[in-house]
């Protein structure tokens, strides 16, 4: 069996993807995998924040169009970049066992969010991040950073801003995590919609290529995606939107040996920081990846009415 998968072209998409490939490959004996390079319109742009061009789906679209007319049978995504309405068609067939959530500081002169002197430039284009860090350093001076991984390193090694702010799934795929000079805690910087965890995306109707994927799909990581995204949906969330949710599976209050509960927390605010609600919220381990969606859906309403 061949199958074809499109990918984007930056260093951390190829490696996030080919690692994907490669346990893909030693799941299913036989299967023949090639692959498709594709330019999207988010890796273009690199001069303006995502939230004044378009958001999401600019890192996604051209890849939907390869799946839709052929070219390629399986599509990998950071799920974090995919919208929450995917076109007609096509499917989240897979998920596989996430890494490492967090968001990460690296300031190779100062080391942590809180040795940061006074008004330092930390450089950051997502709104999340920034809100999140104006909450606990209120005096830090935010600047707009684009470009991959390897491109801001190199920035913030050249000083043009204190400390940066990344996905340490992401230096960690690189094999960059000793970059990292701070851990942050989801207390402190409540991690994006699926952050570190991959989507792999396919034609609703070929089951084929769904019968390769469902062997790595990994049922806890989805269930916890599957809430996050339910709070995306519900607020409506884009680029645009400062918005975290971060979901886990957690021992269960119930006192049942072996019981696990879903622990879903969110926050969203105005662009600006202003107006910020956060809410969570606890449930038995959901049955089905509908009923965590269900819950994110549930916490979302509750942040956008205020309830």
């Amino acid at each position: 069996m061949k199958l074809t998968y499109a990918t984007r072209r930056s260093a951390l998409a190829l490696a996030q993807c080919r690692a994907f490939v490669a346990r893909l490959a030693s799941a299913n004996p036989g299967l023949e995998l090639v692959e498709e390079q594709i330019v999207t319109t988010g890796d273009k742009i690199q001069d303006r924040p995502l939230s004044e061009v378009g958001g999401k789906g600019l890192f996604v679209k051209e890849i939907e169009e390869a799946l839709l007319d052929g070219r390629a049978q399986l599509a990998v995504h950071s799920i974090k970049d995919v919208p929450g309405v995917l076109p007609h068609g096509l499917f989240i067939a897979c998920i596989p066992v996430r890494e490492d959530a967090r968001d990460v500081l690296v300031s190779p002169k100062h080391g942590t969010l809180a040795q940061l002197p006074e008004g330092a430039v930390v450089g950051t284009s997502s709104l999340r991040r920034s809100v999140s860090l104006k909450r606990s350093r209120p005096d830090l001076r935010i600047v707009p950073l684009r470009g991959n991984v390897d491109t801001r390193l190199r920035k913030v090694d050249a000083g043009e801003c204190d400390a940066i702010v990344l996905a340490r799934a992401g230096l960690v795929r690189l094999g960059l995590q000793a970059r990292a000079t701070d851990v942050l805690s989801p207390d402190v910087s409540l991690p994006a919609v699926g952050q570190g965890a991959l989507g792999i995306e396919c034609r609703e109707d070929d089951g084929e290529t769904r019968r390769v994927l469902a062997k790595l799909h990994d049922e806890p990581t989805a269930f916890c995606v599957a809430a996050e995204r339910g709070v995306m949906v519900a607020l409506e969330g884009d680029c645009k939107t400062p918005l975290g949710a971060y979901a886990e599976r957690v021992t269960s209050t119930s006192g049942a040996p072996g019981a696990h509960d879903l622990h879903l927390r969110a926050f969203v605010s105005d662009p600006d920081g202003g107006n910020l609600r956060s809410a969570e919220e606890r449930i038995a381990w959901p049955e089905d990846a509908h009923t965590a969606a269900e819950l994110g859906a549930r916490l979302g309403h509750r942040l956008k009415t205020g309830g």
